[in-house]
């Protein structure tokens, strides 16, 4: 089951403060959010632009620091919210893969480290 039905809501791409340039942004690259697995970052129907994900079995999922699954090496970070409903399945969504980030604007604690493991990402505080 996809989030592809026929619907009208209206919002706009979210806090996107995070980013520190547009590099990046223009090259998005289309991951696939399991809502069951965002639970917990869902605040009103929504995943907030900037959340950082981990790819588990082709899946973009939460990063988790400190966890040995894979969810602790972060893919990348969402570019814009994401409305999601539980009951329509999956989410396709931009994320952006490189880049210049704001570590304290984003809307949950990345540690600066963590985040360059990658090597796709330049932080600032």
């Amino acid at each position: 089951m996809t989030q592809l039905a026929p619907r009208t809501e209206s919002f706009g791409a979210g806090d996107q403060s995070w980013l520190g340039s547009r590099h990046g942004t223009d090259v998005a690259k289309t991951v696939t959010l399991a809502p069951a697995a965002w639970s917990a970052k869902i605040v009103d129907g929504r995943i907030k632009s900037g959340e950082p994900y981990a790819m588990k079995a082709g899946l973009a999922v939460p990063y988790a620091s400190g966890a040995s699954d894979g969810t602790e090496v972060i893919a990348g970070f969402l570019l814009t919210d994401q409305s999601v409903d539980a009951a329509r399945g999956n989410v396709a969504a931009p994320g952006v893969w490189h880049g210049r980030i704001i570590t304290s604007k984003l809307p949950s604690t990345v540690a600066a480290a963590t985040a360059k493991q990658s090597g796709h990402f330049l932080l600032e505080a």
